[in-house]
């Protein structure tokens, strides 16, 4: 194999992606500290214990595991970040009232999430802890939407749908985490006849109403139907109010429900929701509330948040043109070198031609020309 030759879905970000990565990166993270979220930058690398305890333990299987050669302790290369950001919530910043934290880098899959999906994310995210109300879901939910619109996404639509439904109808069952998440996964693929299956043992109205569950998708009238089809319990109905609170206050996007969707929820206790686009292949962001996501950092505290992923979202942005920048001669004069300079202070992008390529062609958009004219170096339009 030649040397050269990458991993199965890794890959190389070349100039002009990664340019167009970069520019919504800093849009991405500039948005956050609008709405006052601080920025933390967790470890690539942690003891594998601390990260995959709590919530992290559903990553198991896509967390990348190594020797640390210091200590001879099991390592893990993060697969979400998002168990690291309650871990620093918990144990180092330990606040009273709100905080609000983003943070931005890669995480590693030992298994892509799709056919074309990388394994080396860019996760985005924003997370916010200390309030249980509804008021801390609808600032997550309108800082997803505010990312997607600055990074130029258009077309956006909004899925929304509640982890307490399914937990209360399955409350009063006896499982497992892997039969758990069986049923998980047979509500996310609407697979009644597996759910059934799965449920051969539970009682006749918790397998009907949970089958029930798989129709209730659609526009706002599927909370109607919710209201009449499921269950007379107290944590539905507030499911369903919230629900319909947290989508009147959606500007700028179409809303639907999917009440059976559980993918990717696996420590949700609250609502949830998916980001889509035209041209997406699966969500763009996905995220909601996770009450329980520092309980195992001895801090149980309210949580909210949402990520998404930077290399994902750059496929379907709209494409930025390149910045203009000045074309300039190399040369070795005091005068032609300290125009340069000043024109870069001003936050100019300068590009010196160097000797013997000046036919060459280069990535960026040349509109001008640092030219010499009655002894002075000026700019001028070419």
């Amino acid at each position: 194999m030649s040397a050269w030759v990458l991993p199965d879905h890794i890959a190389d970000v070349l100039p002009s992606e990664a340019r167009h990565i970069e520019e919504i990166r800093r849009d991405l993270l500039d948005m956050a500290r609008c709405y006052g979220y601080e920025l933390v930058m967790p470890p690539l690398l942690e003891h594998l214990e601390s990260l995959l305890s709590g919530t992290g333990e559903a990553l198991d299987l896509q967390t990348f595991k190594l020797v640390d050669q210091l200590s001879g302790r099991m390592m893990g290369l993060r697969a979400d970040s998002t168990p690291q950001v309650a871990r620093i919530d918990a144990h180092l910043l330990n606040r009273e009232g709100v905080t609000r934290l983003c943070y931005c880098g890669p995480v590693l899959h030992t298994r892509p999430g799709g056919p074309h999906a990388t394994r080396e994310p860019l996760q985005f995210g924003a997370e916010l802890y200390g309030h249980t109300g509804l008021e801390a879901d609808l600032e997550v939910l309108t800082l997803a939407l505010d990312s997607l619109k600055v990074a130029q996404v258009g077309a956006i639509s909004v899925d929304m749908a509640d982890a307490r439904i399914a937990h209360a109808l399955l409350k009063d069952l006896s499982l497992d985490a892997v039969q758990l998440s069986q049923i998980h996964a047979a509500l996310a693929a609407k697979d009644g006849s597996e759910l059934k299956v799965l449920l051969r043992n539970a009682p006749a109205a918790t397998t009907r109403a949970l089958v029930d569950l798989l129709q209730l998708y659609g526009d706002a009238l599927v909370l109607q139907d919710a209201q009449r089809i499921l269950p007379d319990l107290a944590d539905i109905h507030t499911a369903l109010a919230q629900l319909k609170w947290l989508s009147s206050h959606v500007e700028g996007a179409e809303v639907s429900f999917d009440l059976a969707d559980m993918r990717g929820y696996a420590y949700y206790s609250g609502a949830m929701f998916s980001v889509y686009a035209p041209g997406a292949s699966d969500a763009l962001a996905r995220g909601g509330r996770y009450d329980e996501v520092g309980l195992v950092f001895g801090r149980k505290r309210p949580a909210v948040g949402f990520s998404l992923d930077i290399k994902a979202l750059v496929s379907v942005a709209a494409k930025r043109s390149l910045r203009a920048a000045i074309r300039a001669p190399w040369g070795e004069a005091a005068e032609l070198r300290a125009a340069i300079a000043s024109l870069r202070r001003q936050g100019e992008t300068v590009v010196c031609v160097l000797p013997g390529h000046e036919s060459q062609v280069d990535e960026f958009h040349c509109d001008r020309e640092l030219v010499q004219a009655a002894g002075q170096w000026v700019v001028q339009a070419t």
